[in-house]
């Protein structure tokens, strides 16, 4: 009778012990949420985060709170994640830019030092002048910058990010000898492409609806291999450089060692939202697709992308020792 009471007993501690951890499970989040973005206001991942968090603000009944940390490619707002409390209440939305950032830097590496939540969305990334650049395809701005070596210069928001290895790949397979200039982020880039400081820029489409709706800027091709309803009436770049691809995309990641039913919870409120027809609408209004995938998803996905980045980095000299290329 003891042993029969004594098991009695024992189940209901691990049956109040489930319901404690259920419900400590349903309640998040319990407070606001900060959302680290690696850019200044008007980026593209700053434009595709806020309308994610303002989703998932009025889904959860809690604010998330944007928190812009630009500067150093992204490793300071990599630092402050990686500092933050493993709880669910720090999250961060990376990009290919920062995955080759802490490549290059081996510290706070995407694949491994923090916790996959979901890949958010994906975008192309579009090569623009000036409008008052003489060039109104990519051939044309091709056999422009043959024709003034040394003499033009392109922008990017990073030494080594996504933005710098476009217009440094087109300049390898173009041939070309345009000069790079490094910016703290996009904005100021595109301020100085409209006025004239610098020739060109490869920034992902979010970042450009206010100044392509000005005619500031004109687009000469963007980065998929095939045209893109998010970029309408604008070719692919392949179409002049055969081949030649490159795509965007927008992670949602949470600090190393954040439980695995907080990040169950965040991916499931996320996947959520991004499969909202309203969300669908907003972010394609700003040139990106939703995603929405699982963490396991996710961290393949960061661990191949870790793998291809990587190989081109150590074959750049970038990183493994080498001298760095220019």
């Amino acid at each position: 009778m003891r042993t029969f009471a004594a098991c009695a007993f024992a189940g209901m501690l691990l049956a109040a012990a489930a319901a404690a951890a259920t419900a400590a499970q349903s309640e998040y989040p319990v407070r606001p949420i900060r959302l680290v973005i690696a850019n200044m206001p008007g980026a593209a991942p700053d434009t595709v985060g806020r309308l994610v968090g303002a989703a998932l603000s009025e889904l959860w009944g809690q604010q998330v709170v944007v928190d812009n940390r630009p500067g150093a490619t992204g490793l300071i707002a990599a630092e402050t994640v990686a500092r933050a409390a493993p709880d669910g209440y720090t999250l961060w939305l990376p990009t290919m830019t920062q995955l080759i950032a802490t490549l290059q830097a081996q510290k706070h590496m995407l694949a491994k030092d923090f916790t996959a939540v979901s890949l958010v969305a994906s975008t192309p990334f579009v090569i623009v002048v000036g409008a008052q650049t003489p060039v109104s395809t990519m051939s044309e701005w091709i056999a422009y910058a043959k024709a003034r070596p040394g003499q033009l210069s392109y922008g990017s928001a990073g030494q080594w990010g996504s933005s710098h290895l476009c217009m440094h790949s087109i300049n390898a397979i173009a041939g070309l000898d345009v000069l790079h200039v490094p910016y703290k982020g996009s904005v100021t880039v595109l301020t100085d492409i409209v006025g004239g400081r610098i020739q060109a820029y490869c920034p992902a489409a979010p970042s450009l609806p206010a100044f392509t709706q000005g005619g500031r800027v004109k687009m000469l091709g963007i980065t998929y291999r095939k045209p893109s309803k998010l970029v309408p009436g604008v070719p692919p770049v392949s179409h002049t450089l055969p081949g030649f691809e490159l795509l965007g995309w927008y992670g949602l990641q949470a600090p190393g060692g954040t439980p695995a039913h907080v990040v169950e919870r965040i991916n499931a409120g996320l996947v959520k939202v991004l499969r909202t027809p309203e969300m669908g609408e907003k972010l394609h209004a700003v040139g990106a697709n939703p995603v929405g995938s699982s963490p396991k998803e996710f961290a393949t996905f960061l661990r191949s992308e870790t793998e291809r980045w990587g190989k081109v980095l150590r074959e750049g000299g970038v990183i493994g020792g080498a001298k760095p290329k220019p």
